[in-house]
């Protein structure tokens, strides 16, 4: 199966807006592992990892995020795949 990680960097109104849980239950829908976290400047970072056609659906989520979010863009870095996730995690 061919994998893909991608990082990215979501901006908008993405905090106070329950995107990171939103983010944590498509991750799990989705099969796919990795992480969520708020910046200090009002952005959502994610790391994502899987399959490439989920990782591809993960990432056309976060154009959109949850139905209270305004998302104005999302900047996707791709990188090698470690397999290093057990599940995707909401990070504090």
């Amino acid at each position: 199966m061919d994998r893909r990680r991608a990082s990215l960097l979501i901006s908008g109104k993405v905090q106070g807006v329950f995107f990171r849980e939103s983010a944590r239950q498509e991750a799990e829908r989705l099969g796919v592992t990795g992480w969520v976290r708020n910046l200090a400047d009002g952005r959502v970072e994610a790391l994502v990892e899987g399959g490439k056609d989920a990782v591809d659906a993960f990432v056309q989520w976060c154009h959109r995020g949850p139905p209270r979010a305004r998302v104005d863009g999302v900047a996707v870095k791709d990188a090698a795949p470690t397999g290093e996730f057990p599940s995707f995690t909401v990070e504090r």
